[in-house]
């Protein structure tokens, strides 16, 4: 289980990089600034919880149960916030309007935040 969060890790990691060096370098050029600091939010929160995945996949206070769980809610979460909102940030440049699934980016927020509950929680339920 390590292995598989770690290259969910670096995976989430190095495509938050090159989105990052894309919505610095590219992105400003096609779209409004204030689309650009809504796409950054979401480079911002991918980079975050690919951090947050390589520790889980690193430590040894969680259950390899609770890992899987937290990999899962990390995973969907920043699928459903992060992508949703670069969807969002460059809406007016798709050929289909995204808007209307806005809906899915706080539901992805909601699941990102349940993945650091059941790390709280597991740690605090742990014995000594």
């Amino acid at each position: 289980m390590g292995r598989k969060i770690i290259a969910t890790a670096a995976f989430l990691g190095f495509t938050g990089i090159i989105l990052g060096a894309f919505g610095a370098h590219g992105l400003q050029k096609i779209v409004e600034a204030k689309d650009v600091a809504t796409f950054e939010t979401g480079v911002k929160y991918q980079v975050y919880h690919a951090l947050f995945l390589l520790f889980i996949g690193n430590t040894s206070f969680i259950a390899e149960k609770t890992k899987k769980a937290i990999l899962w809610l990390t995973v969907v979460g920043v699928v459903f916030f992060s992508v949703s909102i670069y969807l969002l940030a460059l809406n007016s440049k798709l050929p289909f309007d995204f808007k209307p699934f806005g809906w899915i980016t706080p539901i992805g927020g909601l699941l990102l935040i349940l993945a650091w509950v059941v790390l709280f929680l597991n740690i605090l339920k742990r014995k000594q």
